[in-house]
């Protein structure tokens, strides 16, 4: 059969609605052939039911009934078919998982070579070729294969998504703009498509740094918890070394004890010994008089009885034992010195463990001075922003956000929101201050109540000798020596704000689990002046590792 004579037969065996050979055909009352699925698909959008190629009207929907003589030709027509493509597969591709298969095709499908956005078709070789040849199918539009055609038409109007709306940044067909975007901005897809792929450069270039500064933060935070390891096996091996020697001074503490303890006991046994030993040796000398005595009692012979009682009398032990006796040792306080001495002990060593913990946050200086804008009027700040003290002289000075109105209280210039820092603050002199950490966010203005619910981590002092943590609750400080040397040190991402003793490396107070979620600032207060009774300044000092 010649290539025209096939289609001449094919176009018989064609709805002319979808185009392709019929499926379960059905006749209209005017005689005309179509798909049951398509001819129902038609009359169901449409308000008069007419035929679509006569265009004769009906009066009422007909009755459609499955053209059983069409539909077996058809059938023997589609055998045929297959034969003929089963014959020809050979050339062509069948479709492999991933690629577009023909959608005609009914036996083994076929690799799709176009997709058609007016059928909403997928057509291989065999199947494609009425599209190249045919008048009317020629003006349907043909793309590259694709899965889901239906996404490609406008679910509103069922048309073919050709236009792009750049007012609401949609594809929308032929009817949208007249219908629902008549004020916007709408462009052919093409040139939509143009310059989305002239974005598509920058996106690209965008995303591609996006993952390279990712990649950096990636590396960043693995060198971050590379660091923490090394960090952390040295505290851990510092912290393994400390307790050993601390549980090898408390062992060698209690074994001081035991022994003190078993040479009291040991001394008093000996003296029991020796006392006991020496009335046994008086008893074994009683008791062989006594049977002597007895003896002599029995004697009738008045002159031995006479000449021998002298001589037993003699012979008796002379010792008074009366107040001769083994006293138990005291053994009060014993325990109690051997607690001192352990407590001693470890206090040396706790020193030691403050000093290098001091040494360790003292590498984390920062160069702190007093911001004046921050500084309420009564303060009088040096030159170079180190010191700060009362006066009972309030300045006229801006009321501006930053300033402290109320409380005599200054912050340090320099923020910090991340990392640690640390400095040092002389408070020689003083009766009266306050130190430590606040947040940016603090009022400012009016009476102010320091606590970390409020932004601030201090400690303070009043009266010259009471010393307390403003902590949720004021927590009273038991130091054993007033601090002259103050050191603060912070770790933002720890949350852990320290204050030391560092002139005797003790630690004053750790605030803990602070939860800082903006930028910190130092905090100072030098109190009021009291009449001169407070007036030394506090003092920022630069760090020395003397200790």
């Amino acid at each position: 059969m010649s290539a025209a004579r096939r289609l001449r037969s094919e176009d018989q065996f064609r709805c002319s609605i979808c185009m392709v050979v019929f499926t379960d055909p059905v006749s209209t009352p005017c005689g005309h052939n179509f798909c049951k699925h398509c001819i129902t698909q038609h009359w169901d959008n449409t308000v008069l039911y007419k035929c679509p190629l006569c265009k004769e009207i009906f009066k009422s929907r007909p009755q459609l009934r499955i053209n059983t003589l069409l539909s077996d030709i058809v059938a023997e027509f589609r055998h045929e078919s297959q034969q003929k493509a089963s014959s020809s597969s050979s050339e062509q591709q069948a479709a492999k998982p991933g690629e577009v298969p023909c959608d005609i095709c009914t036996g083994t499908k076929l690799k799709a070579l176009k997709s058609c956005l007016v059928c909403l078709l997928s057509y291989c070789d065999s199947h494609l070729e009425p599209h190249l040849t045919m008048s009317r199918l020629k003006t349907h539009q043909l793309i590259h294969p694709v899965d889901n055609l239906e996404d490609r038409m406008c679910r509103k109007h069922d048309k073919p998504l050709e236009l792009f709306c750049k007012t609401d940044q949609t594809c929308v067909c032929m009817l949208c703009p007249v219908l629902d975007h008549k004020t916007h901005d709408v462009v052919p897809l093409k040139e939509g498509y143009k310059r989305k792929k002239a974005e598509l450069g920058k996106t690209e270039n965008e995303i591609q740094q996006m993952i390279q500064k990712r990649r950096l933060k990636i590396e960043e935070m693995k060198e971050s918890v590379k660091m923490s390891k090394v960090a952390a096996d040295r505290e851990t091996a510092e912290g393994v070394q400390v307790f050993t020697a601390l549980k090898e001074s408390v062992e060698r503490g209690l074994d001081q004890l035991i022994k003190e303890i078993e040479d009291k006991q040991k001394t008093t046994e000996k003296q029991a010994e020796g006392f006991i030993k020496h009335l046994e040796q008086e008893v074994s000398e009683l008791m062989k008089i006594s049977s002597e005595v007895k003896q002599l009692s029995r004697s009738e012979d008045h002159l031995h009885l006479l000449q021998s009682f002298s001589s037993l009398k003699a012979a008796l032990p002379t010792k008074d034992w009366t107040e001769v006796s083994v006293r138990p040792p005291s053994y009060e306080g014993t325990v109690v010195r051997a607690v001192i001495q352990l407590e001693e002990t470890l206090s040396k060593d706790m020193k030691k463990l403050f000093e290098a913990e001091l040494k360790r946050v003292q590498q984390y200086a920062a160069d702190v001075t007093l911001d004046p804008d921050t500084a309420h009027p009564a303060l009088i700040l040096s030159d170079d922003g180190k010191q700060v003290n009362h006066s009972d002289v309030r300045k006229n000075l801006p009321d501006n956000p930053e300033r402290f109105s109320k409380c005599p209280c200054v912050l340090g210039k320099k923020s910090f929101s991340s990392g640690r820092f640390y400095f040092q603050v002389q408070v020689k002199g003083k009766t009266e201050w306050d130190l430590g950490v606040a947040r940016k966010s603090i009022n400012r203005k009016g009476n102010i109540k320091a606590s970390p619910q409020n932004g601030f981590w201090t400690v303070w002092l009043r009266n010259g000798n009471e010393y307390k943590a403003l902590d949720k609750t004021r927590v009273t400080l038991s130091l054993r020596s007033h601090p002259e040397n103050v050191g603060v040190f912070v770790d933002y991402e720890e949350g852990l704000v320290s204050f030391h003793d560092v002139d005797t490396a003790a630690l004053i107070y750790s605030f803990t689990g602070c939860s800082f979620t903006d930028k910190v600032y130092p905090f100072f207060s030098p109190e009021l002046n009291h009449g001169g009774k407070n007036s030394a300044p506090l003092i920022i000092c630069l760090v020395y590792q003397t200790i």
